[in-house]
């Protein structure tokens, strides 16, 4: 319980009064828990095509094709200044190698970029190795392995469902 708290920024004791946990030292398998009064969401992938979930609350990417899930890894979303936006969109486009700027930083030839809304994109991160936490501006930061992985196997216009 103290992982999962630490991972979401909460106290032990928030997630025993949000949960009804009677014994904070015994968690059952399979225990579904409320974070932030939201439960933790399963992927739940269209019955066709190639689709990309993210689930902020457990800093992963799934990429399904034909409702199968074919891959999935940890992100860093965005911090809670730079909030990554929640909804469906769809790849509108792609970049081998793109700068990026905002406040506080540019980075150039960042790689493997895929941006499915505004300013907001998927892609490779060598300047921390902390997948699994919050770290970003709002994009999707993964291991430039992964990107260019999800680069190549994505085409445009790939749906992409980001849920909290």
């Amino acid at each position: 319980l103290g992982v999962i708290a630490y991972k979401f920024n909460l106290s032990i004791q928030d997630l025993v009064i949000a949960n009804y946990i009677t014994n904070p030292d015994y968690i059952k398998a399979g225990q579904v828990l409320l974070i932030d009064t939201q439960p933790i969401r399963e992927p739940n992938p269209l019955p066709s095509g190639k689709q990309i979930i993210v689930i902020l609350s457990k800093q992963t990417v799934y990429a399904f094709e034909n409702g199968q899930l074919i891959k999935e890894f940890l992100i860093s979303s965005g911090i809670s200044d730079f909030p990554t936006v929640v909804g469906n969109y769809t790849i509108e486009s792609k970049y081998e190698k793109d700068d990026m700027a905002g406040p506080g930083y540019y980075i150039k030839n960042v790689e493997w970029v895929m941006y499915f809304h505004l300013g907001y994109s998927f892609h490779g991160t060598t300047w921390h190795n902390n997948f699994g936490t919050p770290m970003s501006h709002g994009c999707l930061n993964m291991t430039t392995d992964d990107a260019h992985w999800l680069y190549d196997w994505a085409p445009y216009g790939t749906i992409v469902q980001i849920i909290p």
